[in-house]
């Protein structure tokens, strides 16, 4: 059988899985073992594509014979790795080329990578990288639009390495293998960038077609909204780059919690915070409840922390205040057709605000509603009744006390 009839199906399979919705990992090892299985004497295959990403950089697929493919990814440096600089991956980059191919046996042995010597060293024959152009993914921005796309490096431990119909088997499935990859990374990206900038519900929503102004539900929630105080006068006696580096520590502090204790940010409104506990029912209020008792004590002791380091390095410090507030919210799309944000609105975040102004006169860090406090009585101390603007009747508002030293507001 022609080798071009043992790839075919291979191929085919292929653009049936740009069609459909499968992960990039299940997708590399199961085409590695295709591979291998029509007699393709791949030992160890890497894929490499550069991402959008607020942590990372780039991804990379790892694939070794015998073993489960796993994922890896490159955090953003201002500097490449030494590593990096002298790989292989990245002279193809450099260079532009499609094609790296470097013998590891034999006569025309070539060991001018550091990463060729050690897979010689390990037994492996012949290695070759292969280099397909993608609009829409970048490894470096250049004004001409070229390095961008996925790499795939083959090794092999085969006696005398790839042959020819090996080589033109890799160059063959390479360009439907990019379409397919094409398919599941801008997904993957898309996804990064929706839960990035709207959060995960929010994005989950964006993404499944909750596009039109005025989509949305009604849902019950606890709300957290947090401001920075003094920020006007920081802003103006600060330099830039020295007051986003505050304004960076101090969202730190106060938003990161509400995510690892399993709320959302949905809003960075200047240098305010909005952010919700959902509540899928009333049996589940004591538990967000509880979550934003737990993101309270972590913000308290992370800004704690942050200003210590601050202080000791010369640097202006940062209060703030939170208020919190429990009820029904609208959550959704507004805005303009052209321009929309996925947020939450109503009566119950207007207050929100409101206690959180109140901080300031009571010279509590924390205060929420009568609700939140009911739930530990114990963490939660009453400032007595409180005029709310816009609130028809006097409401009562209870002080936080934190397992942590609390950062006086002013």
């Amino acid at each position: 059988m022609s080798r071009e009839a043992t790839i075919s199906p291979i191929r085919e399979w292929l653009i049936d899985e740009a069609l459909g919705d499968t992960d990039v990992v299940d997708l590399f090892e199961a085409m590695c073992l295709k591979m291998a299985g029509v007699g393709i004497p791949i030992e160890r295959a890497r894929l490499i594509w550069p991402t959008l990403h607020p942590l990372f950089q780039a991804e990379t697929v790892i694939w070794d014979r015998g073993e489960k493919a796993r994922l890896e990814q490159f955090e953003h440096q201002d500097q490449a790795s030494d590593s990096w600089n002298v790989s292989p991956l990245k002279f193809v980059i450099d260079t532009d080329l499609e094609m790296l191919r470097r013998e590891l046996s034999g006569p025309n042995k070539l060991l001018d990578f550091e990463l060729i010597r050690e897979l010689s060293e390990e037994g492996y024959t012949d290695y070759v990288v292969l280099a397909t152009k993608l609009e829409g993914t970048s490894f470096r921005v250049r004004d001409d639009g070229s390095n961008k796309g996925i790499l795939v490096s083959w090794s092999t431990k085969k006696e005398g390495g790839f042959t020819g119909d090996d080589i033109w088997a890799l160059q063959k499935l390479q360009r439907r293998f990019a379409v397919a990859c094409k398919t599941v990374i801008q997904s993957r990206i898309a996804c990064n960038i929706a839960t990035t900038y709207l959060g995960k519900r929010a994005g989950d929503n964006v993404l499944n077609g909750q596009i039109r102004r005025g989509d949305g539900a009604r849902t019950k929630a606890v709300v957290w909204y947090s401001d920075l105080r003094n920020s006007t006068s920081l802003a103006e006696t600060m330099e830039p780059s020295d007051y986003f580096g505050l304004l960076n520590s101090y969202f730190l502090a106060t938003a990161e919690p509400v995510v690892e204790n399993g709320g959302e940010i949905l809003d960075f409104i200047g240098d305010a915070v909005l952010g919700i506990f959902p509540i899928e029912d009333d049996r589940h209020l004591k538990d967000a409840a509880h979550a934003a008792n737990n993101a309270l004590d972590a913000a308290m002791k992370r800004a704690q922390e942050s200003n210590a380091e601050r202080l000791n390095n010369g640097q202006e410090q940062f209060k703030f205040g939170i208020g919190i507030n429990s009820g029904e919210v609208m959550f959704g799309n507004i805005g303009i057709p052209s321009r929309l944000t996925f947020s939450v609105i109503g009566p119950t975040v207007n207050q929100v605000a409101r206690i959180e102004g109140m901080t300031k006169l009571v010279q509590q860090t924390v205060l929420a509603d009568k609700t939140i406090a009911s739930f530990d009585k114990a963490r939660w101390k009453s400032t007595g009744m409180h005029k709310l603007d816009g609130v028809l009747e006097p409401v009562e508002l209870f002080a936080f006390q934190s397992n942590e030293m609390g950062i006086a507001a002013e």
